[in-house]
């Protein structure tokens, strides 16, 4: 099929800021793009062909949009499934997979496939109810502390909570969900794997990712990850069992606990563009998000390697602002060497909202962290006075 320049029509489910930078690749090829989002001031609207407000869990308007498109992909997971699979035994090429991302969209399930393909990963419970957590903790066969993660619509540190004590299980939303041990985190890295339909794959680096205390945001993404050979070897090995055992077209990004004991277990996987991959569009040769096109439409897959070494810095509202969106001290970071900031077009602001990221790029790893401190020190996403 001849996708550039012509009547090919790719669809992307989800209009945020990981579609705004898919198009970079599709508007540097000149690929037809149709995107659907809830919000009218979505960031990718300007740079789609064609443009469609709407709800992606509800099935009518995800299927009447797919059937507009020859091939169709997403930026979030929280899309309806029933769509997908029936525009999919309609001919439509849906990509990843209706059953993949039935797997992956509730964290209970995406657990139990874990265990069933012996992928490791922390123990864990699933409970269909609160109140069947509070009669465990009752029991004290759930002691103190513990992760709880919500089953569904839970992503970027929402739905994900450490918990202390019983006033804080009190506090959590009604609905299924699973327990998990707290691990003794030594480092949190991740591998993004990707595969076209001919079977090419290929993965980036392993990369090391620092969260914010309070939002459970990526805060800091570091590529390389600073860990030694072994660490890394054995990063990507279970990476790519995870990989293989979903057999997923397009991206997988794949979230990896290194334990102070020096095992890796799984934590979680997005199947679409990620944070971790942000550092790609400056710092490698290919970025994720021309790879995820060109595996989406069964190109040959891009080289993965590093030009040099790569920071990113996420940028999100400052607590205590909320309105329309300020980027205090821009022009000092515009200024640096190595520094490119990224805008997502988001004009309100809210504290933890992603608002963009920079990405820092130097052949010293440590000099690039340096300066993303800076940066993280300069840079505030304030509200307009």
């Amino acid at each position: 099929m001849d996708f550039f320049s012509s009547s090919f029509k790719l669809g992307i489910l989800g209009g945020g800021q990981l579609g705004k930078m898919l198009l970079y690749t599709t508007r540097k090829w000149d690929i037809t793009t149709y995107v659907l989002d809830p919000s009218k001031e979505a960031p990718s609207k300007l740079a789609s062909n064609i443009f469609q407000e709407g709800d992606l869990m509800d099935f009518d308007t995800v299927y009447q949009f797919g059937k507009q498109v020859d091939v169709l992909t997403i930026e979030i997971e929280n899309v309806n499934i029933e769509a997908l699979e029936k525009l999919e035994k309609e001919g439509v090429k849906v990509y990843p997979q209706p059953h993949v991302l039935r797997t992956i969209q509730n964290k209970c399930v995406q657990k139990d496939f874990y265990q069933k393909n012996e992928i490791p990963t922390a123990s864990y419970i699933n409970y269909d109810s609160i109140q069947h957590l509070k009669k465990d903790i009752e029991l004290n066969k759930r002691p103190f502390p513990f992760i709880w993660k919500a089953a569904s619509m839970g992503y970027d540190g929402y739905g994900v909570k450490v918990i202390k004590n019983i006033e804080e299980v009190n506090q959590l939303p009604e609905g299924v969900c699973l327990v998990e041990d707290k691990i003794d985190i030594g480092l949190e890295l991740a591998v993004i794997f990707c595969r076209n339909k001919d079977g090419m794959v290929k993965n980036y680096p392993v990369v090391e990712m620092e969260f914010h205390p309070e939002s459970n945001q990526l805060e800091y993404l570091i590529c390389p990850a600073r860990i030694d050979k072994k660490v890394e070897e054995k990063a990507i090995e279970v990476a790519q069992k995870v990989s293989k055992s979903y057999g997923h077209i397009g991206l997988l990004a794949i979230e990896l606990f290194l334990t102070k004991k020096g095992d890796i277990l799984v934590n979680e996987v997005a199947p679409r563009p990620h944070n971790s991959g942000h550092y790609s569009i400056e710092a490698a040769y290919t970025s994720q998000f021309e790879q995820h096109i060109r595996a989406v439409l069964n190109l040959p897959l891009g080289d993965t390697a590093s030009k040099m070494s790569g920071i990113m810095v996420n940028l999100v509202g400052e607590e205590g602002h909320k309105g329309q969106v300020h980027y205090q001290n821009i022009d000092k970071i515009l200024n640096m060497s190595g520094v490119t900031p990224h805008i997502y077009g988001k004009k309100e602001t809210r504290p933890f909202r992603k608002m963009g990221h920079v990405t820092i790029v130097n052949p010293d790893i440590e000099k690039a962290y340096q300066t993303a401190k800076q940066i993280k020190e300069e840079l505030k996403v304030v509200s307009k006075k």
